[in-house]
C-alpha cells in the first residue's frame, strides 16, 4: 500500500513533469492566516499547479521586512495539506535547505541574489547532497549566462536530477519600463544551451507592476516558456513587500483564461510544408547575409591597409556614429527595431575592427 509520503512524492513528480506549469502564491508568507486564505483561493481557480511564498526575503536596504522566517513554514505545511498543493520556496543558505526539508517544501529554488555568489550557490548545492527534490535556478541579477550555468552546474554536481531555470529579469542601468529587464535573447540563449530542463519564466519580476503582467506572460508563452510563476495575494495592495506586482487569485485566473497557449508544433501535413517552403527562404537570404559580410570585412581590410599606411587610428567615431544613425533610421522603416539594429551593426563594427588590426598588425 502506497504511503501518504510516497503519494506526495508522487504528485511533485506529476506536477514537475507538467507542462505549462503554473506557480503562484505571495511575494512573503505574512500570516498563517494570509497564506492558507491565498492557497485556498488559488486552489479554487482549479488553474495553478503548485503554491509559491517567501520565508526568507534578501531585500536591498535594511530595515525592510525581510520574511517571517522558518515559523512560515508551517503555515506552507498546512496550507498544502488543506489544498494537496505542492509548495516551493526559495533557499540561500544550508540552515534554509534543512529547515524547508524539515518542513516538507516539496520544490526549492534558488534566487537572482544568490545565484550571482558561486560560494552560496556551493553552500547550497552541498547541503542538496543525497536529497531528491527538484531545485529551480533563477537566473542572476546581473545579466551574466556564466554565473547562471556555473549554478546549474554546481547543483547538478551535488546530484540533483530534476534542475528548472527561472528567467526573472536582469537589472539593468537606466531601464525605465521593466523592474527587470527580460533580455529575452540571454534567456533564450540560456534555453538553448539546456533544452533538456524545464525554462519557468517570472513575470513579476520582470515587470515590477500589475498592469503590464499579461502581456509579458503572453510573451513567455510564445516564446515557448515551460511555465509561469506569478505572484497572487489574497489583498495585493496590502502586501507587506512587492504589492505593486502582485494580483489576486481570482485576477490571476482570468489573465491566464485569456493567454493564447501556442504549441511547439502540430501534426498537418500543409503546415509543415509551408513552413519548409519559407525557411528555404530565410536560408538562401542567411547565405546571402554571409556573403555580403564576407564582401564587406574585405573592403575593411582594404581600408585597414590605407590607415596602415597613413598612421590613422582604426576607430573612427564620428563615421561609426554616422553609419549607426543612417541604418537605424533605414532599418526604422523596414520594421527593424533601434535596439536590434544597434546590436547588429556593433557586431558588425567589432568585427571589421578585428581585421582592420589583423592588417595593421601584420
Amino acid at each position: 500500500m502506497q504511503t501518504t509520503e510516497q503519494a506526495i512524492k508522487g504528485q511533485t513528480e506529476v506536477v514537475w513533469a507538467k507542462c505549462p506549469l503554473i506557480i503562484s502564491g505571495p511575494c512573503s508568507a505574512e500570516t498563517e492566516e494570509q497564506v492558507v486564505a491565498t492557497a485556498q483561493r488559488l486552489a479554487a481557480t482549479g488553474m495553478v499547479d503548485m503554491l509559491r511564498a517567501g520565508i526568507w526575503k534578501p531585500r536591498t536596504k535594511p530595515g525592510m521586512f525581510e520574511g517571517v522566517g522558518a515559523k512560515g513554514l508551517s503555515w506552507l505545511q498546512q496550507a498544502k495539506k488543506l489544498t494537496g498543493l505542492p509548495t516551493t520556496i526559495e533557499v540561500a543558505t544550508a540552515k534554509q535547505v534543512q529547515d524547508a526539508l524539515t518542513f516538507d517544501v516539496d520544490v526549492l529554488w534558488i534566487g537572482a541574489r544568490t545565484t550571482v555568489n558561486p560560494f552560496s550557490v556551493q553552500e547550497v548545492a552541498d547541503a542538496l547532497r543525497g536529497v531528491d527534490v527538484p531545485v529551480m535556478i533563477k537566473n542572476p541579477i546581473n545579466p551574466d549566462l556564466e554565473l547562471w550555468a556555473g549554478a546549474v552546474e554546481r547543483v547538478a554536481r551535488a546530484g540533483v536530477k530534476k534542475i528548472g531555470l527561472i528567467h526573472r529579469g536582469f537589472s539593468s542601468y537606466g531601464n525605465t519600463e521593466y523592474r527587470n529587464a527580460p533580455m529575452w535573447h540571454l534567456a533564450i540563449d540560456m534555453k538553448l544551451k539546456h533544452p533538456g530542463m524545464p525554462f519557468i519564466n517570472d513575470p513579476s519580476h520582470i515587470c515590477g507592476r500589475r498592469d503590464t503582467l499579461l502581456d509579458t506572460m503572453q510573451k513567455a508563452i510564445d516564446l515557448d516558456y515551460d511555465g509561469l510563476m506569478i505572484e497572487s495575494h489574497m489583498d495585493p495592495d496590502n502586501a507587506w513587500s512587492d504589492a505593486k506586482q502582485q494580483v489576486t487569485p481570482e485576477r490571476l485566473a482570468e489573465m491566464l483564461n485569456s493567454i493564447i497557449w501556442r504549441r511547439e508544433d502540430v501534426n498537418s501535413e500543409e503546415y509543415h510544408a509551408a513552413l519548409e517552403r519559407l525557411r528555404q527562404q530565410i536560408n538562401q537570404l542567411d547565405e546571402e547575409l554571409i556573403q555580403m559580410l564576407g564582401r564587406r570585412m574585405k573592403i575593411a581590410e582594404q581600408i585597414g591597409e590605407y590607415k596602415k599606411e597613413n598612421n590613422i587610428t582604426i576607430l573612427q567615431t564620428s563615421r561609426w556614429n554616422e553609419v549607426i544613425e543612417r541604418a537605424t533610421a533605414r532599418g526604422d522603416k523596414v520594421g527593424l527595431s533601434k535596439e536590434f539594429i544597434t546590436r547588429y551593426f556593433d557586431a558588425v563594427h567589432m568585427e571589421s575592427i578585428n581585421h582592420q588590426k589583423k592588417v595593421i598588425d601584420g
